[in-house]
């Protein structure tokens, strides 16, 4: 299986002087500019892909659209691909027009507690890793010998690392995706050594002249 994992265009909860917590906001103009040129420019790259995943929440919708059209193939919508702590510990979504606000600490200071400790049930680092990694598996079992696109979060780009190269708890290394950057990999049948390989990370041509 080869997987490619996206991040969503810039959002405005990605702006720097972004105030209003954690909600569930569409693209930028830029944003936008961004998914129009990475459904312009993956084509190109990967001719043909077998199924189209993303995360239901509308950063990512906004960034799927485009790419469903350029490979006119449905979008399959997946919960799991939501960005982290916008689910319950059970993995399911909090509504979109009720989010949870992040806590003080981050996930990765305190993998085993809630990430939004004012809601009730709400999940921790290792909750999110486990979704992460449901996801990850059941992708093998229904497309192995396939193409996968992933549009979704840094978060479950960085959790995806975590998954396949089998990282603890206690994360030492942030692993960062700029927004529209994709990385590749593809599971292998090698016996007696690694089944994961990974061809590159965050790469993003297709924003060669774009001005924020």
């Amino acid at each position: 299986m080869h997987l490619y994992m996206i991040r969503h265009g810039q959002s405005y909860v990605n702006l720097k002087d972004w105030n209003n917590g954690n909600s569930d906001e569409g693209l930028t103009d830029l944003g936008q500019r961004q998914a129009a040129a990475l459904a312009a420019w993956l084509p190109g790259e990967v001719a043909e892909i077998d199924a189209l995943y993303a995360s239901t929440m509308k950063r990512a919708r906004e960034t799927v659209f485009p790419l469903a059209k350029a490979y006119n193939i449905p979008i399959q919508y997946d919960d799991r691909l939501r960005e982290i702590g916008n689910n319950r510990a059970d993995h399911q979504p909090w509504p979109s027009d009720d989010l949870p606000d992040y806590g003080e600490y981050w996930g990765s200071e305190r993998p085993f507690a809630s990430i939004t400790p004012s809601r009730k049930n709400g999940e921790s680092l290792m909750h999110f890793r486990v979704r992460i990694g449901n996801f990850i598996e059941e992708l093998l079992e229904k497309h192995r010998e396939q193409t996968v696109v992933a549009v979704c979060h840094g978060g479950v780009i960085e959790l995806t690392y975590d998954h396949l190269f089998n990282i603890g708890p206690w994360r030492r290394c942030e692993v960062w995706s700029q927004n529209t950057g994709i990385a590749h990999f593809e599971y292998v049948e090698h016996p007696n050594r690694e089944v994961w390989r990974l061809y590159y990370h965050s790469r993003a041509e297709h924003l060669i002249g774009i001005k924020a």
